[in-house]
């Protein structure tokens, strides 16, 4: 059984001072054991969540690190950096850092590669344009994510990986995949993962579905059957937001 994995995505949002006010929020409230409640904030909020959250069952991720351990990368966050301050996740390959800052399926890959060897979970993020979706490339696109993002990567690492599907129509648009639309992608990128892996390797690896996921629409998008979590953006800014979202 999949333990089901809730992720906000802050991005560049929240001073420090606010980070510690949502944690404030949330520090004292019930959140469900049978989800995996993650936050990942800008890498100056992260050291002060992690502290402020401790005592709490929700984990800290970061949005972006480098595939090196160190060396001449002005302005560049290395996993061991991360790990180093009590971080557990990381968000790799995010359409907007593939969008903005060049990131390819070839950083992406070398990114996983170096999360997996720090014990870092890496949070592996796939998704077609709307372009790509009405030409009907949405199954091509996805294949081609998850087999170069993926390369190198063991069978027995594979379960450590999470997989986010996000299709970039749906990101900050307002725009929303239907349950079922999602779920025929999730499940398309679980049979890529079997092809790659092995069947019962693929079943084992969580796949969240982000894209303008809100409280209003978060438990029709749980109940299908391989979707596994959510990558959640601007709903997860608010507290109480936030708290709907992982007590689905």
């Amino acid at each position: 059984m999949r333990k089901p994995i809730i992720a906000g995505n802050w991005k560049m949002n929240k001073t420090i001072a606010e980070s510690l006010e949502f944690a404030k929020a949330i520090e004292s409230a019930s959140i469900s054991q049978n989800v995996d409640a993650v936050i990942c904030a800008p890498f100056l909020s992260l050291q002060p969540l992690v502290d402020a959250l401790k005592n709490t069952s929700v984990k800290i991720g970061a949005q972006n690190m480098h595939f090196e351990e160190s060396g001449a990368f002005t302005g560049e966050v290395s996993a061991s950096m991360l790990k180093e301050i009590g971080v557990e996740y990381v968000i790799i390959g995010h359409s907007e850092r593939r969008q903005y800052f060049a990131e390819t399926d070839e950083t992406v890959n070398k990114k996983t590669i170096k999360a997996l060897s720090a014990d870092l979970t890496p949070i592996v993020c796939v998704g077609e344009s709307l372009e790509e979706r009405e030409s009907d490339k949405t199954n091509a696109i996805l294949e081609v994510q998850v087999k170069n993002g993926l390369q190198n990567i063991s069978a027995g690492d594979i379960a450590k990986v999470v997989i986010a599907y996000e299709p970039i129509w749906a990101i900050g648009t307002g725009k929303t995949a239907t349950s079922e639309q999602a779920n025929e992608a999730c499940a398309f990128i679980r049979s890529v993962l079997a092809e790659l892996f092995g069947k019962e390797a693929s079943e084992q690896v969580r796949i969240q579905y982000g894209g303008s996921v809100k409280p209003s629409n978060i438990k029709e998008i749980m109940e299908q059957s391989d979707i596994d979590g959510a990558l959640v953006g601007g709903a997860s800014l608010l507290s109480e937001d936030y708290l709907q979202l992982v007590n689905y």
